[in-house]
């Protein structure tokens, strides 16, 4: 037996782009198959509906928000909700962080301020993970292409909120080529996109009693499948990349070199 789990959602209590509530998809997702999901709210540099002049503790709170109202839902009809976050950097690339906690958080206000490496080394040093979401997005308020090889634990390699799927089969080919597992995400936002079948997610073998599980079975390369339109990472070749792509390395020094290379 196989566990579905959705990997990128957002809610409209947290991310200003969202038009639904988290408690709003749970029905939808246990209907459709689904044994749990991880919301993954537009955190403080994303597009975050939070007032940055929050103190960090009443932001923080009220960031949690979202989970909270999910994961209530979620227990009264059986339905597991998990906690992450998705970070942007310099309003180009964007980091699903999973694992840590609203203790953690707290006691972390300098999160406001990190680099990728400084981010990767912290979330890894409290037994998280950090996925790339759509590295290869390509959208009028996005400057530049930038892909942190050596800052992730994993590649988001389908997504559902992708307007040119062809930026699926580029992030499927460049994790292969530097050596991460891959994982889909809805991102969704709306919950019209469950019925009309536009999710995606990730099979585990087993199913996961806390978030932790799902780190470690994405660290140590053990999705078991993923849940998408399998033939669009056969777009291989077809893709138009027009914006400028920078390679990172572990410490966040751009790499020199042709990103082709890592494809």
């Amino acid at each position: 037996m196989s566990y579905l789990l959705e990997t990128h959602l957002h809610t409209a209590s947290v991310s200003k782009c969202a038009s639904s509530r988290g408690s709003e998809y749970v029905a939808g997702y246990l209907d459709k198959g689904y044994s749990g999901i991880i919301v993954t709210d537009h955190f403080f540099n994303a597009n975050c509906a939070l007032s940055k002049k929050l103190q960090w503790e009443e932001w923080v709170n009220q960031f949690y928000r979202g989970y909270e109202e999910t994961k209530e839902e979620g227990e009264k009809i059986g339905l597991d909700v998990f906690f992450g976050w998705e970070e942007t950097f310099e309003g180009c690339d964007d980091y699903l962080v999973y694992g840590l906690d609203k203790q953690w958080l707290l006691k972390h206000p300098e999160v406001r301020t990190w680099t990728r490496g400084e981010q990767y080394r912290a979330v890894k040093e409290a037994g998280g993970c950090v996925v790339q979401a759509h590295p290869f997005r390509q959208r009028w308020y996005i400057s530049k292409v930038v892909l942190s090889a050596g800052c992730v634990d994993a590649v988001e390699a389908a997504n559902g909120g992708n307007d040119d799927i062809s930026f699926d089969a580029l992030a499927w080919h460049y994790a292969k080529k530097i050596g991460k597992p891959v994982t889909a995400g809805s991102d969704i936002h709306d919950t019209s996109y469950i019925y009309n079948n536009n999710i995606f997610g990730i099979f585990l073998e087993k199913k996961p009693s806390d978030i932790s599980d799902i780190v470690k079975a994405i660290c140590n390369n053990e999705i078991t499948g993923l849940k998408s339109d399998r033939w669009r990472f056969d777009l291989f070749g077809n893709e138009n990349v027009v914006l400028p792509v920078e390679i990172r390395d572990k410490n966040d020094n751009v790499i020199s070199g042709k990103w082709r290379d890592y494809l």
